[in-house]
């Protein structure tokens, strides 16, 4: 954009109370007045990404709506009392959406069939930006971006979320008064309305430290009602947690895996990461990394899972190779790898299945 220069105006009608703090701080006006001299030179750039930056009242969203005339800014949806995924355009299909929750983060089965009102913050966010950038032709302008949530989950949603951003190719100007998602979000330029300077910038997301630990059975209470199959837990399996700044954010454990022909094999029992802390990579690098350790230790590894962004990124990964591609698997007395156990539960839902390989 060219270099913008706009006033913006507002009157002050009269009354006793606005009389009265006009004499007392000896304030004669009728007229609160604001100039603005913007540059935002990105016409001749490349970019998905852009972020306009400042304390409040700095005047960052007057900035967007006079720079950007054209854009469309985002100032909420309508939400209904119906499932989240029954809010979405009516023309996108089940696939498209669920597809677009999963990348920003939002990959919980359940919680699409909740109503929005009763999602959490983060939530809220996750599916609020799915459902703009699916049903949106024009760049987004989105004010108060990461404004109500908790700043840890401001910065792992953001990773998330300009994800996939990018993989659409959408543009899309997040207004914020939170510097500290500017290394998380990476934008592609940004404008600081307290300094009025114009940035652009190729940032790279900060090393996310985390540490796993051995876990209680006891501590599955923890997790128990992020797992969209069952709230169960085997209490032979070998159990692992993986913190973050000392918070518990996602589980993992295994079980023997009985099998016809591969002797001394396990498989994932659960993996479970927080809703907060999803769309950033944690549940596949978690199983990795506990995966490898048994691999040295001469165990074979195995994963079943119905979760379309399990099955997107292991599919995806140098790690793991898939050994049956989604279907479902063939009921009791036929001839397959899998324990009865395993073919029981997953008949009915299409499913994949994966072996570590490191």
């Amino acid at each position: 954009m060219p270099s913008s220069k706009f006033v913006i105006e507002s009157k002050i009608p009269s009354s006793f109370r606005v009389e009265k703090v006009k004499g007392q701080f000896d304030y004669d006006a009728s007229v609160v007045r604001k100039e603005f001299d913007v540059d935002i030179p990105i016409e001749d750039i490349d970019w998905n990404i852009g972020l306009i930056v400042g304390a409040s009242g700095s005047g960052k969203t007057t900035i967007a709506k006079n720079v950007f005339k054209d854009l469309e800014l985002f100032d909420g949806f309508e939400w209904s009392d119906k499932t989240v995924i029954d809010d979405f355009d009516e023309k996108l299909s089940a696939k498209d959406i669920t597809e677009a929750l999963s990348k920003v983060g939002f990959s919980s089965p359940p919680d699409w069939l909740k109503p929005f009102s009763v999602l959490s913050n983060g939530q809220k966010m996750r599916a609020e930006l799915a459902r703009v950038i699916l049903e949106s032709d024009k760049p987004i302008i989105y004010d108060e971006f990461t404004s109500v949530v908790d700043r840890q989950v401001a910065q792992i949603g953001s990773a998330a979320i300009q994800k996939f951003i990018r993989r659409e190719n959408k543009q899309f100007i997040a207004v914020s008064c939170h510097y500290d998602i500017e290394e998380w979000l990476e934008p592609d330029w940004i404008y600081d309305a307290n300094e009025k300077q114009f940035y652009r910038r190729s940032l790279r997301r900060p090393n996310i430290n985390v540490e796993i630990r051995k876990a209680s059975q006891e501590e599955w209470k923890l997790f128990k009602e992020f797992h969209y199959l069952s709230a169960d837990h085997n209490n032979a399996a070998h159990r692992y947690i993986a913190e973050i700044g000392g918070e518990p954010v996602a589980w993992c454990s295994f079980l023997h895996f009985p099998h016809a022909k591969v002797k001394n094999c396990k498989r994932i029992h659960r993996i479970v990461v927080k809703p907060d802390y999803q769309g950033i990579g944690l549940g596949g690098k978690f199983m990795s990394v506990l995966a490898q350790k048994y691999k040295i230790d001469g165990c074979r590894i195995r994963l079943v899972t119905s979760a379309p962004n399990f099955i997107h990124g292991l599919s995806q990964s140098k790690n793991w190779l898939m050994v049956r591609k989604p279907s479902r698997v063939q009921p009791a007395g036929k001839s397959s790898g899998f324990s009865n156990k395993t073919k029981a539960t997953s008949t009915a839902r299409l499913t994949a299945s994966f072996e570590f390989v490191g």
